[in-house]
């Protein structure tokens, strides 16, 4: 059976997988899903925490539900792209255990964008995928 996802690092690029992504993931055909920005919103509708940690925890099992409905797993990402207020390397380097941690040493291609503000005001982290759905 072919893989539904060959990620590739060439070594013209600099290393992502010591990073933990991949600079190239080439996707069989296949049904794709698209999943919506998620972010540290609550089903019981709790406040937002005021923490980057904590906002990124919920925005990751977000995701993995978002994942889970659709039954699928890291594995089967092609690209996510995560959205960070005032993005500096130390606030990427809080998001990135979270964010490793869901991945589950799965590497999709992976975008991190600093922007100055989100939907709602207290939030300060946001991620889309992009999902090839298993067989």
């Amino acid at each position: 059976m072919t893989q539904m996802i060959t990620r590739l690092n060439p070594p013209s690029l600099p290393d992502a997988g010591a990073l933990g992504y991949s600079q190239i993931s080439i996707v069989e055909p296949g049904r794709m899903a698209f999943i919506s920005g998620q972010v540290a919103a609550r089903l019981g509708g709790e406040p937002v925490p005021a923490d980057l940690v904590e906002q990124a925890g919920i925005v990751m099992a977000n995701a993995k539900a978002a994942l889970d409905a659709l039954g699928a797993t890291p594995r089967d990402i092609a690209i996510l792209r995560i959205y960070v207020v005032d993005l500096t390397p130390e606030r990427l380097h809080l998001v990135m255990p979270p964010l490793l941690a869901m991945l589950d040493g799965a590497q999709p291609s992976i975008t991190g964008l600093g922007v100055a503000a989100l939907a709602g005001p207290d939030l300060q982290v946001e991620m889309e995928l992009t999902v090839r759905l298993p067989d």
